[in-house]
């Protein structure tokens, strides 16, 4: 395993809402490098610094991990866990009538 690898993979929503998975830092600093200049706030800042010391072996991966994720909430990109998704889908199929 690389050592910029996380743990766990972060999923995050992207373009028109579809699924990715962050699974490293170097995944982390490129997606927050392409973040839009007029969106950037502190929670980027912060992510994105962390990305670049854990990248430089300053800070572990997991450190980073934490950051990007929590930028990813506060932006709410994070994406729903799938058993969430399937819970739901099951939940419309028995109450199709219900939303």
């Amino acid at each position: 395993m690389k050592p910029d690898m996380f743990r766990q993979p972060v999923s995050i929503l992207i373009g028109l809402g579809f699924p990715a998975e962050v699974r490293s830092v170097m995944d982390a600093y490129r997606h927050l490098v392409e973040w839009p200049a007029s969106l950037r706030d502190a929670a980027h800042s912060v992510a994105l610094k962390a990305c670049s010391a854990a990248l430089h072996g300053e800070i572990e991966p997991e450190t980073a991990r934490g950051l990007f994720a929590a930028f990813a909430e506060k932006h709410d990109l994070l994406a729903p866990e799938t058993n969430v998704i399937a819970a739901l889908r099951l939940q419309r199929e028995r109450a199709p009538h219900v939303r």
